[in-house]
């Protein structure tokens, strides 16, 4: 996996964003959702989409990784 670092200009975009914006829990509650549906939706069109296949399970993974930025939900005991 590779890091790579933002600009201070895109943290305090990021910062006042979700500051200002949107509540983190709402977010995180959304893209849950929204991966969801996407996952479903998917699996029902198209069981055999051998091509997409890493390109959605990268997709669904970074956006499970951002809602747990935001709402850390499966690291609670």
């Amino acid at each position: 996996m590779s890091t790579n670092t933002l600009s201070k200009e895109a943290e305090l975009r990021l910062t006042d964003f979700f500051n200002k914006t949107v509540d983190p829990k709402t977010m995180a509650k959304t893209i849950r959702h929204l991966n969801y549906l996407l996952a479903l939706s998917v699996m029902r069109e198209n069981e055999t989409l051998k091509l997409e296949m890493p390109n959605l399970e990268n997709g669904f993974y970074w956006l499970n990784q951002l809602a747990e930025v935001l709402n850390p939900y499966l690291d609670v005991e």
